[in-house]
Order: C-alpha cells, then structure tokens, then sequence
C-alpha cells in the first residue's frame, strides 16, 4: 500500500496549501499558510504532563487516509518526534499554563460547511466528518453566513462528562471535548493546533445536553494583545457576539429540528468563569484518561500520557493508522 499524503505544521510556513484543495474545489476559500505551534512535552506521568509550566514551541504533522466528502476519510496527528498522537489525550491542554493560554485543534475551518469532528470513539481520534442517518453531514448556511462563522475546534485534554450534572445549567456534559470558537482574522486550516487566549463562553443547552461554546482568539492574531474578556469582544467586533449566538440557535432548524436552547438566557459568560469551566473539564478528562471514570464508548488509546493504562507503543499506533486506506488524489496515491 502507497504512503499517506503527509502534510507538515512549521512555525513558518503551517500547513500546505494542498489541505484545502478540497475546500477550494468545493467552492471554499483558500487559507493562507501560516504559523502553527504547540506543546507536548515528554512526560512520566499524567501530573508531569497536565501540570508542567513551560511554553514550547513544536510543530505538528497531520496525515490524512482515504478520500476527503467519504466515509473513510481521516486525519490523523503525529508529533515531532514523528509519533503518532491523538488529538483528544496527547496534545496539551497548555500551551502556557502561567498565562493561561491553551492549545486548540481546528476541525472546521471559518466558511466551509464540513462538520470535522475528533472522532472521539476511534482510536487515536483522528478527525472525521460527522454522519447522520448514514450520510456525511454538512452544515447548512445560516442566513446572511456561509458556514461556520469561526475557526471552529476543541481544546485537547478536557472532557465533557455524561455523568456529571453542571450546576448552572442543569444537564449533563455531552461526553466531548470542549468546544472553542476562533474569532480571530485567520482562516486555519482543517488540523492545525493554534494556541488561544479564553474570552468568554456561551452555554448552549444541545438536546438537553450542556455544550459549551467557548469564546477564544488565536494568540497569533495582531490584535491578540486588545482582547482579554469577553467585553472586548462586544467593543472591538460589535455584532459578532450576538451572530454567534444566532448562528447555534438556528443551525440545525434547516435539518427539521427546534431551535437550540441556552442555559443564563444566552447570556455571554466572562472570562474568568470560561476558565473555571475549561480547567474544570480537564479534571473530568485527568478521571477518564487514568480509568477513574468509565470511559464507555469512548477510546482513550494514547501514546504520550505514559502512565495512562490506555498508553500504547508507537508500533501499535502506527499499525492503528496502517489500518485505515491511503489518500487518493486524481486516481494517484500519496
């Protein structure tokens, strides 16, 4: 079998612009390549890891198998030790834990319609594209917007817990990672780990389940600086609040179902309760991935948090990705 297409994250260049090629033919626009850093330091143990203090620059590599709008396309992560790592348990949650900036992974870039998610029960969690009722989802156009209004992702490491009942909003966690939306000018590209600054975040209540919504902005953004709450938000893009509020009330009613609800009236959260709430489910995610909490369905299959009982060797790991079919493109192999 012919090797994956490969496609590498560097501080200068980011992803290839062969990424998006599909987004392109699709009708979606281009990003431009740009920077992407993160930090998976080599760690004993699963303190060592979630606790260490340190701003490390590395780069990422993403690899995708099969055939980008099919049912087994997938994109999977290595590191820069060329391990392959899962985006949901090997990944730090900190970029900098001092100044409380955290890693993100795009799944859906800004304007495209793909629903990319971690696929949280496969393992090593590649992102793959979401299925219902048996067809690959896309989400509908909300009304003047075309797709996703932000670079839309998850920060690695936390965990929405099924069996945890929040207090404000009364429900229970939706059993993924907690999701983040990238308001920055960028449009990243599908894969790339960004580190992010919390603003804020809204709690969307999601067929009786609490998915939190938080409010982030890609530490590389020239304005970075300028954005600290959620506030700054209202004062620097007005109007960009209340779309975002609209866009997750209205999404799914063109798919035939009611508009979402939202815990606090869909009322914005500040910044100092979305940290509560991300350092929170990193809590949850420490239970899962040490087999305190009953993981499920879920896999937790890992190469880094060494002292997790679901850690694997890097041979089983690459064996995992092995296992899904290479990328075709134009009838080639890459």
């Amino acid at each position: 079998m012919p090797p994956a297409r490969t496609l590498l994250h560097t501080p200068t260049y980011g992803l290839s612009l062969l990424v998006n090629l599909h987004d392109e033919e699709m009708g979606f626009p281009l990003s431009t390549p740009t920077g992407s850093t993160g930090s998976t330091p080599t760690s004993s143990s699963t303190k060592k890891q979630t606790e260490q203090n340190k701003a490390v620059d590395m780069s990422f590599t993403i690899e995708e198998r099969g055939k980008p709008n099919t049912l087994d396309y997938r994109v999977f992560f290595r590191n820069t030790e060329g391990k392959h790592v899962s985006p949901f348990h090997d990944i730090p949650i900190y970029a900098d834990e001092a100044q409380n900036i955290f890693h993100a992974v795009v799944e859906v870039p800004r304007w495209t319609n793909a629903k990319m998610e971690i696929a949280t029960k496969d393992p090593l969690n590649p992102l793959k594209q979401d299925i219902k009722k048996g067809n690959l989802r896309y989400v509908a156009n909300v009304f003047p917007h075309k797709g996703y209004i932000w670079n839309y992702g998850a920060i690695p490491q936390t965990w929405e817990d099924p069996g945890h009942k929040d207090a404000d909003t009364g429900c229970c966690g939706d059993n993924d990672p907690i999701d983040i939306c990238d308001i920055g000018y960028k449009v990243c590209s599908r894969g790339e780990v960004i580190k992010v600054k919390v603003l804020g975040t809204l709690a969307l209540i999601d067929e009786g389940e609490t998915d939190w919504k938080v409010i982030v902005i890609n530490m590389e953004d020239p304005e970075a600086n300028n954005f600290n709450n959620i506030d700054d938000v209202r004062r620097l893009k007005p109007g960009y609040l209340e779309a975002t509020f609209e866009w997750f009330k209205k999404y799914k009613v063109p798919d035939g179902k009611p508009e979402n609800q939202f815990a606090f009236n869909g009322e914005f959260k500040d910044r100092d309760f979305a940290l509560k709430t991300v350092k929170e489910t990193h809590e949850f995610w420490k239970s899962l991935i040490s087999k305190k909490t009953n993981a499920g369905e879920l896999n937790c299959t890992n190469t880094c948090v060494t002292d997790s009982p679901f850690c694997c060797s890097t041979t089983d790991a690459k064996a995992v990705v092995d296992a899904v079919s290479s990328f075709h493109l134009f009838g080639l192999s890459y």
